[in-house]
């Protein structure tokens, strides 16, 4: 997570929803060079943490039962850490 999002004008079925900035790491634990990604927060997630995002919108839809919310990201876990055998 590389940021919050601030937005006073929105969908209506965003409103009190935590908008979080994403960037996908590749296995060194360095950013991939993709573009970030919006993503909704549902636990809370701080700056600087690592996360597990859904990027996949009817999933992330069924995470808030709500079919008409636009969502196409949705942060879903904290991680604590990643092993990688090599």
């Amino acid at each position: 997570m590389v940021g919050s999002v601030v937005s006073t004008h929105k969908n209506e079925r965003l409103v009190g929803k935590k908008l979080l900035l994403v960037q996908r790491l590749d296995l060194d634990d360095k950013p991939d060079g993709s573009v970030e990604v919006i993503a909704l927060d549902v636990v809370d997630a701080g700056e600087g943490d690592k996360v597990l995002v859904v990027q996949e919108g009817s999933s992330a839809r069924t995470i808030f039962n709500d079919q008409k919310i636009p969502v196409q990201a949705v942060i879903v876990g904290v991680v604590d850490r990643v092993d990688i055998e090599r």
